[in-house]
């Protein structure tokens, strides 16, 4: 009696009684478990595919030449401060010229092309003016564009300037990066308001004092990560140095270690200085990219707090 009294003053108050939940199923949460497996699996075969040269030239680096042929490929050798020492005497040290060739092509190259591809990011973000659209779509072609179609006609253009064999002719068609461009110009239309542009006008701020102390802070992030993609870029080029220089002694690390490898097939004995010339050419983009990363992660932490 009390029960079913109980059941119709439910019913009156408008609720209804409490569902029993269904059960749960044993081999759904299996199954689960199991597809959340396939892309750890699949990132950590990524990871191996990537890591395992490095790995290899890691260990290689540290044989001598008699060792790299004969012992197992993943035994770490005992040459390894022979191998740098004879790649520091070979021909009174060329080895380390080429890193330096390598250091100023890249470092300057990165930091012109940062530096032009900063102000017509901004431009063609902030400005509106006739053929905007259509100058934004030829450098999206740009960025398409094969380097090896660019190489010859740049070539080409150097040795009517009588710039061919020279530093210059390296280094000067490296400036102008449509990605970087192209990165710049996105940046600058999601991270420089319009109003603060504007605000700047008012105050008056000339468009120069405008771009440098107010609209260059905010890109900067921007511009560390244009000029680390170029910096890689350009320190691991290797058919324009290839086409464009003649003389050993202005190629960058790359071009090098290439001619080195080619007369590594009459002497063996310059295998061992190939592979400890990659492991040392290797160590720059780190040692930048750590910094660059740091610097990065500062500085976007102080944006968001100064905004």
């Amino acid at each position: 009696m009390t029960a079913l009294t109980t059941r119709r003053t439910a019913s009156a108050a408008g609720t209804t009684p409490a569902t029993r939940p269904e059960p749960r199923r044993p081999g759904r949460a299996t199954d689960r478990r199991r597809i959340a497996w396939v892309p750890t699996i699949a990132l950590l075969l990524g990871a191996l595919y990537c890591l395992l040269p490095v790995v290899w030239i890691v260990i290689a680096s540290t044989k001598s030449g008699r060792e790299l042929f004969s012992t197992f490929t993943l035994l770490p050798g005992t040459g390894f401060a022979d191998n740098v020492a004879d790649l520091s005497a070979y021909r009174d040290g060329v080895y380390w010229r080429w890193m330096l060739n390598s250091l100023f092509y890249a470092g300057l190259g990165a930091l012109l092309s940062t530096g032009v591809s900063a102000l017509s990011g901004y431009a063609l973000a902030v400005y509106r003016f006739r053929g905007r659209e259509g100058i934004f779509n030829v450098l999206l072609a740009g960025v398409l564009m094969p380097p090896v179609i660019l190489a010859v006609p740049q070539y080409l253009l150097m040795a009517k300037a009588d710039m061919a064999d020279s530093y210059l002719s390296v280094l000067l068609p490296l400036i102008l990066s449509p990605y970087g461009v192209y990165l710049a110009r996105i940046y600058a239309a999601a991270a420089v308001p319009p109003d603060v542009v504007e605000a700047g006008r008012m105050d008056g701020g000339g468009e120069w004092r405008i771009f440098r102390s107010v609209a260059l802070p905010m890109m900067l992030p921007g511009l560390v990560t244009v000029f680390l993609f170029q910096f890689v870029a350009i320190w691991n080029n290797f058919l324009l140095p290839y086409i464009m220089l003649g003389d050993d002694r202005k190629f960058p690390v790359t071009l090098g270690l290439y001619t080195l490898l080619q007369q590594g097939s009459n002497t063996p004995a310059l295998y061992t200085l190939v592979i400890t010339g990659a492991l040392l050419a290797v160590l720059p983009l780190i040692a930048l990219f750590l910094v660059i990363q740091r610097f990065w992660s500062l500085d976007l932490l102080s944006g968001a707090v100064k905004s």
